[in-house]
């Protein structure tokens, strides 16, 4: 029964391990900005290699719940330009983000499964119902913390496929903004320059176009209970 919980403890180590050594701390907007021409340099050093590893470090960094993901779509936008960028960083984030996904719903969510009730189950109906409408729009819409929209559908037992592409397709805007912007990473003081009303607004309503059929399913639900 406890081997479940293996792969958690393991991450949580992990996150400790990464926090008690300042990984969070290395890589700051400064620190990537005095080092972006050496970074460049190693691209063109290594043009298969680097983005390997690029790869591998941000889908890292996404797993332990480091808050340093915008900065490396930033640098990424910087180092491969917007197509690129974008595609590296995608494919990275929904990586990281499955690791926790699974992790979740291995221990915890199996857990919580176990010992809930009736309203749990009454979540866990809707959450799954309406799963891609809900997951499209808090990807979309940067309300909550990627880690928790990460772990949320896990408690309640979303699908791994729905996860998977509702995160692969609703982090693509977000992330070509921030890797657009990235390519002059040498003229942004704060990530705050970033969070513009506009953009802030464009993400909302695109949020809200992929919760609209979810909205219009339930209103029908509701109809059909108050007519029957």
């Amino acid at each position: 029964m406890l081997v479940r919980f293996i792969p958690l403890l393991i991450l949580v180590a992990a996150i400790l391990v990464a926090y008690g050594f300042g990984v969070q701390d290395t890589l700051s907007l400064s620190g990537i900005q005095a080092r972006k021409e050496e970074f460049k340099e190693y691209i063109d050093m290594y043009p298969l290699l680097a983005p390997l590893i690029f790869i591998v470090v941000y889908t890292m960094c996404v797993a332990l719940s480091l808050p340093i993901a915008s900065l490396l779509t930033l640098l990424s936008g910087f180092l491969f330009g917007v197509v690129q960028g974008t595609i590296f960083v995608v494919i990275a984030a929904t990586t990281g983000a499955t690791i926790i996904f699974i992790v979740a719903q291995t221990s915890l969510g199996r857990t919580l499964r176990m010992r809930a009730g009736k309203f749990y189950q009454k979540i866990e109906a809707n959450m799954n119902d309406n799963a891609v409408g809900y997951l499209l729009f808090l990807r979309l819409v940067p309300i909550f913390p990627f880690f928790v929209v990460n772990v949320v559908p896990a408690l309640f037992n979303v699908k791994l496929r729905v996860f998977l592409l509702s995160t692969f397709f609703g982090i693509i805007p977000g992330s070509a903004a921030y890797v657009y912007f990235g390519q002059q990473l040498g003229e942004i003081e704060t990530m705050g320059d970033l969070a513009s009303p506009e953009l802030m607004l464009a993400f909302i309503l695109l949020g809200m176009f992929a919760l609209i059929p979810t909205l219009y399913k339930q209103f029908k639900n509701r109809k059909m209970k108050e007519g029957s």
